[in-house]
């Protein structure tokens, strides 16, 4: 299988470039313009799992409501929702 990592969009591509630079300092590695062969297989990796965590949020709800089949106890629930943009 071969991997396609193109931008669809071309007019997308300094976007995503100054989005890539954003998620690079927030997890604090050193990112340049151009080819970044210096880059630790954990730093490159820590840069693109911070920018799928900006693109993939995941909402939690958390509640408690009667029981249903016994009466007096409560239940605790928790909805987990990841929208992917």
């Amino acid at each position: 299988m071969k991997s396609n990592n193109s931008i669809n969009v071309p007019q997308a591509k300094e976007a995503m470039n100054k989005f890539k630079m954003q998620a690079a300092s927030e997890v604090g590695v050193n990112l340049t313009n151009g080819y970044n062969g210096h880059l630790t297989s954990r730093e490159a990796g820590s840069v693109g799992g911070q920018m799928v965590k900006k693109m993939c949020p995941t909402r939690t709800m958390n509640y408690t409501r009667n029981d249903r089949t016994a009466l007096g106890h409560c239940v605790s629930l928790s909805y987990i929702a990841a929208v992917c943009i």
